[in-house]
């Protein structure tokens, strides 16, 4: 039985009924028709799918040189954002997890067949939601030691069983793919403005990069199993001339807290009470590459790259039409 919507979430059946939050930025004008990703010029001798396609077979790719450099670059970024300005705890979790934690936090039984298995049985996690959420699994907490506000930077592993045929060029869904996720373990009382802060931290990155993005409630229809509320973070990619999925904020009320038997002892005394969970990414990095490379491409096929990013690319802001990173 899936979580039940907050009331002030819209009801609807599919991603047509989802309501527009927030616009922010101004998409970028081009004096040429620009291109997705993989078809820029300065981007084709680092996005290596042919290679990744012989090794592993699809849906994976192997980054190399200037391209590998800034998608390493944007992970570091969005941790270091999250720990210094957001006062977020970094984590380093494994990918390797039991039953009982994807139990927890929802993953099983119902999206078993969207994620790997191992012969000996660990789960290769979908998300560091997984083991960030259920690193609290059993535990009941003091509510001084709330809110708790993790983030990792993780592997992620998906079979995307139900995507067949869609969206199978370029990088923009994986089998294997990096992520920067944030996780918060709340009072119930406070859950709410937490999403909306999490929210916050997640269009701070993309306000950084200057990359446009909208900001949408999710309908009841489109909502996940285990949410209570989901808000989707868009960014534009002006190579396919839209906004796509790049993060997405849940609360899940106490839905996971039960599944996973986590508690608070309330300060005035009386009966232990489940926390709230909440999870974010901040951001999916691999789509937040994707983002930067088609917004910041020129005519002669070379990037222009965030000045934000700058710190963690040894002061490089741009890669040439050769492909070299300067």
């Amino acid at each position: 039985v899936p979580n039940s919507p907050a009331d002030d979430v819209p009801q609807g059946a599919d991603e047509g009924d989802n309501v527009e939050v927030k616009v922010w930025g101004d998409k970028p004008s081009f004096d040429f028709t620009p291109v997705e990703h993989y078809e820029i010029a300065s981007v084709k001798p680092g996005m290596d799918f042919e290679t990744a396609s012989k090794t592993s077979g699809a849906r994976f790719v192997m980054l190399k040189g200037g391209v590998a450099r800034i998608h390493r670059a944007l992970a570091q970024f969005m941790i270091d954002t999250h720990v210094d300005e957001n006062g977020l705890t970094e984590v380093n979790t494994p990918v390797l997890v039991r039953d009982e934690a994807m139990y927890g936090t929802d993953k099983l039984p119902k999206f078993g067949e969207d994620s790997y298995q191992t012969t000996n049985g660990w789960w290769l996690v979908p998300t560091s939601e997984v083991p960030l959420t259920y690193s609290v699994g059993g535990d009941t907490l003091e509510q001084s030691a709330l809110p708790i506000r993790l983030t990792a930077h993780t592997l992620c592993f998906r079979s995307e069983a139900g995507s067949a045929g869609r969206d199978t060029a370029g990088m923009l869904r994986q089998h294997q793919f990096e992520k920067v996720e944030m996780v918060s373990i709340t009072h119930p009382d406070d859950s709410d403005a937490e999403q909306q802060r999490m929210v916050g931290c997640a269009e701070g990155i993309l306000e950084k990069l200057g990359v446009p993005y909208r900001t949408v409630i999710l309908c009841s229809g489109d909502m996940g199993f285990g949410a209570r509320r989901t808000y989707d973070i868009e960014a534009w990619v002006p190579g396919q001339n839209c906004y796509r999925e790049i993060s997405s904020v849940s609360t899940t009320g106490d839905f996971q807290a039960r599944r996973m038997n986590a508690r608070f002892k309330p300060e005035g005394g009386g009966k232990p009470q489940f926390v709230h969970t909440l999870n974010g990414s901040g951001l999916a990095v691999g789509r937040t590459l994707i983002a930067v490379l088609e917004n910041g491409q020129q005519a002669d096929g070379s990037v222009l790259l965030p000045e934000a990013l700058a710190p963690w690319l040894g002061g490089r802001r741009e890669i040439t039409a050769e492909g070299v990173l300067v």
